[in-house]
């Protein structure tokens, strides 16, 4: 319980650190009349903004399943980690055409500031991502991803300022613009398609339906097994659902071993119903059929309620 209220914390303490700097980085990208300096601080207001959704949410997502939510709150973490991702997206976007108006009409800047502050501009966002690197919500994972970019950004503002102080060339500055928000948004992307994997029910990458099937049939008294549907609730707690063809029924011990090796391989909530050979399966689309693109360890659902 303690790692969860520590998760709680450390987003809180991320978003003091980030909403207090983005407020000071605003006035010194004003200042400064420097564009990535700007552009970092609407990101990072952005920044601040989405995790304080991601800490009311990721609280929320503490709680225990109930009548209304019986699988409980965890997706409401990974809503936050969707927020988040798309505040970062929308942010790049301003970035990059920001940047670009500004090569077209380029401005005389404030170096020595600019210096100033991207020396305490990586002290701080350091400071935040030590504090968010632990914990393994998708939530959590996209607080301390923006933590370390935030850590980069203000490092390549530190070596360009230096750079701009000695050879006055001010379109460096829309550079390192342009490059922190494609990085940003490369981040952001790929973000997006594991959050909306997980909302697809689609089987979490580290595991296969193939593999699982194969494992449970090697335990002695275990016929067959169909059925079989995976998702995962937040990117961490795994569930599957399955079919287990097996000799004698109330079969208990047999029941539990299989549940065993179930957790083993990462799934840590699962429903099995017991059937006997005799039985026949009431389920028309049984089978999960493989895809047929090549990519053997895809799989198709059939009759997944999602």
């Amino acid at each position: 319980m303690k790692k969860k209220k520590s998760t709680e914390k450390n987003i809180l303490i991320a978003f003091v650190l980030n909403l207090t700097f983005s407020l000071i980085e605003f006035v010194g990208g004003l200042f400064t009349n420097s564009v990535a300096i700007l552009s970092d601080a609407i990101h990072d207001f952005g920044d601040a903004f989405s995790i304080g959704v991601s800490y009311f949410l990721e609280r929320k997502s503490k709680k225990k399943p109930d009548e209304r939510y019986t699988y409980g709150y965890l997706r409401y973490s990974v809503l936050g980690a969707f927020i988040t991702t798309i505040i970062l997206t929308i942010g790049s976007i301003v970035v990059l055409i920001g940047a670009i108006f500004r090569i077209i009409n380029p401005e005389p800047l404030h170096y020595e500031g600019m210096i100033w502050l991207s020396v305490i501009g990586i002290i701080v966002n350091f400071l935040a991502a030590y504090k968010t690197r632990e914990g393994d919500s998708l939530n959590q994972k996209a607080v301390n991803l923006h933590m370390l970019e935030d850590v980069l950004n203000w490092v390549v503002v530190f070596i360009g300022s230096i750079i701009m102080k000695f050879t006055d060339i001010t379109y460096i500055d829309s550079v390192m613009s342009i490059g922190i928000a494609l990085f940003l948004l490369k981040q952001a992307l790929g973000n997006l398609k594991n959050i909306l994997n997980l909302f697809l029910a689609k089987v979490p990458n580290t595991l296969r339906v193939e593999e699982i099937k194969k494992e449970i049939l090697k335990i002695p008294r275990v016929e067959d097994v169909h059925h079989i549907h995976i998702w995962s609730m937040d990117g961490v707690h795994h569930y599957a659902t399955m079919h287990v063809v097996v000799l004698k029924d109330n079969d208990f011990a047999l029941k539990n071993k299989i549940k065993d090796k179930l957790k083993e391989m990462g799934i840590s909530h699962s429903t099995l119903e017991m059937e006997t050979c005799e039985e026949e399966c009431r389920e028309e689309s049984c089978e999960v059929r493989p895809v047929s693109s090549g990519h053997h360890h895809h799989h198709d659902k059939g009759g997944e309620k999602l």
